[in-house]
């Protein structure tokens, strides 16, 4: 494909996903006004105890299903009650049909089931232990994996949680009761999130890449959706987290490509804590401004799959990248704190 040509369909795209900032930042700092405050005033009957919808309020991220059924994460700018753990928060935060319903972004929807209390929540040796009231066990089958999902993501995005551990009533919850989806003692993120099957491969022995791909709502504003594709066992994961991205999305309704076919990881190498990725694409001319959505979502998935603080790429051996609102990617990207900052 015509690298012109490509840019044309994307560069749309790219300038409404969030701003990437460069070593020692996220890809939204505290301090941005990429979230829009309220649009509506508050009225009698919202609450006003902790989760408030102002400039003042600390970002966090939580997980949502959207509406083509993928989890995203989401950052919430919220006044958190300080006597309270920020998680147990965090999880009545994303209760269907909660206190703090009217908050959700739109066309985004909260899983944990409807009229769930969080009954005690601590955390100890990294653990978080969640004892849910007993309306947690009464949701559609549907959402099971989906509900766990949002439960680990959301809780282990916030420094000091690692794992996840889940009580009914006082009671350790050894499965899902719906659909019978197993739960371990301990769940982390190794559970995947929006989990997908390459064409081909035996379940058993596949091996998953989580890659970051594009989305879309109804008023045209973008998103990144995280997918965890099981593939064939790969000798790097840093080669497969391009390749698969290479290869685009499996449903094509509900996420967008972001990457071009024939890009390809010619060399890696990790070193000072940043991994150094070096990119073949024939049709790039260095000077030419590569979309800001190619770029974070790469930035993104190789953060994901590999274990380190920062990512530094080079397009055919060039390192003065720069996308098309002329900010430039010739530093290392660190992880980001947050990921998308919807307009509520």
């Amino acid at each position: 494909m015509n690298l012109k040509k490509w840019l044309r369909n994307t560069v749309m795209v790219g300038v409404l996903v969030i701003p990437l900032m460069l070593t020692g930042c996220g890809f939204l700092s505290k301090s941005s006004e990429a979230i829009d405050p309220p649009q509506e005033e508050q009225t009698q009957d919202q609450p006003t105890s902790w989760l408030e919808q102002n400039e003042g309020g600390e970002n966090y991220q939580v997980y949502l299903q959207d509406r083509n059924g993928y989890l995203a994460p989401i950052a919430l700018p919220v006044v958190l009650n300080n006597e309270v753990e920020a998680g147990q928060q965090l999880l009545e935060l994303i209760v269907d049909g909660g206190l703090y319903a009217a908050f959700m972004p739109a066309e985004f929807r909260a899983l944990i089931p409807q009229g769930t209390e969080v009954l005690g929540f601590e955390v100890a040796d990294g653990i978080a232990k969640v004892n849910f009231s007993e309306p947690f066990v009464n949701y559609n089958e549907a959402d099971e994996r989906a509900i766990v999902e949002a439960i680990v993501y959301t809780l282990t995005s916030l420094e000091g949680i690692n794992g996840v551990s889940i009580s009914v009533e006082g009671e350790p919850l050894h499965e899902m009761p719906m659909g019978g989806f197993p739960l371990a003692q301990v769940l982390d993120r190794n559970i995947g999130i929006n989990i997908e099957i390459a064409s081909g491969v035996n379940y058993s022995q596949a091996a998953p890449v989580t890659l970051y791909f594009s989305a879309q709502t109804l008023d045209d504003e973008h998103y990144f959706v995280p997918v965890t594709r099981m593939i064939n066992r790969e000798q790097s994961k840093i080669v497969a987290a391009i390749d698969q991205l290479s290869a685009g999305p499996l449903d094509l309704k509900g996420l967008t490509p972001v990457l071009m076919p024939d890009v390809e990881v010619t060399s890696y190498e990790v070193y000072d804590g940043v991994l150094h990725v070096d990119l073949q694409d024939d049709s790039y001319e260095p000077g030419a401004f590569v979309p800001s959505l190619m770029l974070n979502a790469m930035i993104l998935s190789l953060l994901d799959n590999s274990d380190v603080e920062a990512v530094q790429l080079r397009v055919n051996g060039d390192i003065n990248i720069f996308d098309e609102h002329d900010q430039s990617y010739s530093q290392p990207v660190t992880k980001p704190e947050f990921v998308n900052a919807l307009k509520l």
